[in-house]
C-alpha cells in the first residue's frame, strides 16, 4: 500500500467516526483555577484552553463529527466552543455539538465516564457512526487519531485503548495494563496501589490515556449491560475495560511519534505544579510540544487585540521580556519579564519584576511589584508594591502554595469578588 493509499484509507475511517469528548470534570486538584470553570476550559499555552488540544486533534485527524459532553460549571467552556469552533460545515455533515448533562435517560447527572456516554446513547444511534472515539477533554497533547483507528481496524479489534509509558512512581494515578506480543490487553487495573511494571523495564508502566476506540455496536452493547449493573460505578477504566478483556478483543495502541518510535508528548496538567510546569515548558528553545507546527495547528477562539507592546527604555525602567512568551494585547511598561508566559491583555506597570510566572488574561500588576514562581488567575488586580513568591510564610497566609512551591493567586484571594464565568 502506497503512502497515498494509506492516507485515503485513514481518511475513510475518520469520516465514519464520531468523537465524544468527556469535558465535564471538576478538576478539583487545580484548586481555585476551577472555582468558576471546568478543567477543560482552563487557559493554557498563552492563548488556548485545554479543550482546544483534543478538538484540534480531531480536526487535524479528519474527524469532523464531534460531541462535547459538559457538566460542571460549563458556561465558559460552552461560550468558548460556540465562539471558536463554529466553523464546521453542517451541509457537509460536520459538527461540534455540545451535549450538556440534561438527564436524558436517568434522573441523575453523569455518574461516571461510561454513564456520560450511556446517557447520550440515542444521539450516538442518530448519527450512526461506524466507530466511536472517546476522549478526555482535559489533557494536553498532539495526536493523529487516524493512526489509532487504522490500527484498530487492522487488528480487527472490538475496542482499542490508547496508552503510553509512564514512570512507575506515577502509574498509580492511571489505569495500567499488561499486553501480549500482539498488543492485546490481558490485564487491566485502574489506579492500583502497586501497579505492574512493563516486562524488562521496572521503571515504567503501560498506562491508559483515557482514549478509546469502539466499534459502535460493541459500545452500545456494553453500555446497556453496564447501566443495568448494580455493582458498577459506570466508568470505562474502572468497570467496562476490566470486564471485557477476557471476552472481547481489546487491544492497546502505544502512543509514540517519530521514526524511532519514542514516547510522545502527553500531559495531564491536573495539579498546580504540573500546570505551571506544562506552561513554562513551552517557552523553551525546542519544547516537546511545538505550538509553532504549521502542519498540526492548534485551533482556538481568540480576542481581536493589538500586538504586545514594551515601553520605556530608561535605566531602571526598561520594558523588556526575556526567555518568555507574551500574547497580544499585553503592555509591559518599564518592567522586566523573565522566563514567564503572559496571556492576552496583561498590563504590567513600571518597576516590576516578573519571573517564572504564568499570568492569565486581563491581569493588572501594579507598580513596583515582584512576582516569582506563580500562577495569577484571570482578572486579578495586583496592588502596587505586592510581593508574591518572595516570602513563603507570607504567601501561605494569603494565597495557595503548591507542594512544589508555586503560588496560586485568584481574584477572591485578593478580595475581588468577581463571580463570573472566566
Amino acid at each position: 500500500m502506497t503512502d497515498q493509499d494509506s492516507a485515503r484509507y485513514v481518511s475513510r475511517l475518520t469520516r465514519g467516526t464520531l468523537a465524544l469528548i468527556l469535558a465535564g470534570g471538576r478538576g478539583s486538584r487545580l484548586k481555585q483555577l476551577t472555582m468558576w470553570r471546568a478543567k477543560p476550559a482552563v487557559p493554557f499555552g498563552g492563548k488556548f484552553r485545554i479543550i482546544d488540544f483534543p478538538l484540534s486533534n480531531c480536526v487535524n485527524s479528519g474527524i469532523r463529527k464531534v460531541g462535547i459532553l459538559t457538566q460542571y460549571k460549563a458556561h465558559s467552556l460552552i461560550q468558548h466552543v460556540q465562539r471558536g469552533w463554529g466553523f464546521m460545515r453542517g451541509e457537509l455533515g460536520e459538527f461540534v455539538e455540545l451535549l450538556p448533562a440534561q438527564q436524558r435517560l436517568e434522573t441523575s447527572w453523569y455518574a461516571g465516564t461510561a454513564d456520560a456516554i450511556y446517557q447520550n446513547i440515542d444521539i450516538i444511534r442518530t448519527h450512526a457512526p461506524e466507530y466511536v472515539l472517546i476522549l478526555a477533554g482535559d489533557h494536553v497533547y498532539k495526536m493523529d487519531y487516524g493512526d489509532m483507528l487504522a490500527a484498530h481496524v487492522e487488528a480487527d479489534a472490538d475496542i482499542t485503548v490508547g496508552c503510553m509509558e509512564v514512570p512507575i512512581e506515577q502509574a498509580h494515578a492511571f489505569g495500567v495494563m499488561a499486553v501480549d506480543a500482539d498488543n492485546r490487553i490481558v490485564e487491566f487495573a485502574e489506579k492500583a496501589e502497586n501497579p505492574a511494571s512493563m516486562p524488562g523495564d521496572d521503571s515504567v508502566a503501560l498506562a491508559s490515556m483515557g482514549i478509546y476506540v469502539f466499534r459502535t455496536e460493541i459500545l452500545i452493547q456494553e453500555l446497556l449491560a453496564d447501566a443495568e449493573s448494580t455493582y458498577s460505578k459506570h466508568d470505562f477504566g474502572g468497570d467496562i475495560i476490566p470486564d471485557v478483556i477476557q471476552r472481547l478483543k481489546v487491544n492497546a495502541f502505544p502512543f509514540r511519534e517519530g521514526p524511532d518510535g519514542h514516547r510522545a508528548y502527553w500531559r495531564d496538567v491536573g495539579t498546580i505544579d504540573a500546570f505551571w510546569e506544562g506552561n513554562l515548558e513551552l517557552i523553551g528553545v525546542s519544547p516537546e510540544l511545538n505550538l509553532y507546527d504549521r502542519d498540526w495547528p492548534i485551533w482556538t477562539y481568540q480576542d481581536q487585540v493589538p500586538p504586545a507592546k514594551f515601553v520605556f527604555d530608561d535605566e531602571g525602567r526598561r520594558g523588556m521580556s526575556v526567555d518568555s512568551m507574551v500574547a497580544g494585547g499585553c503592555i509591559v511598561s518599564g518592567s522586566s519579564v523573565r522566563h514567564s508566559l503572559l496571556f492576552s491583555n496583561v498590563h504590567i506597570h513600571s518597576f516590576c519584576e516578573v519571573e517564572d510566572a504564568v499570568i492569565f488574561p486581563e491581569v493588572q500588576i501594579g507598580r513596583s511589584s515582584v512576582i516569582r514562581k506563580a500562577v495569577i488567575d484571570k482578572g486579578c488586580i495586583i496592588p502596587p508594591g505586592t510581593q508574591i513568591g518572595v516570602d513563603p510564610v507570607e504567601d501561605a497566609s494569603r494565597f495557595h502554595v503548591s507542594p512544589g512551591g508555586v503560588v496560586l493567586v485568584s481574584p477572591e484571594m485578593l478580595g475581588q469578588r468577581l463571580h463570573y464565568a472566566r
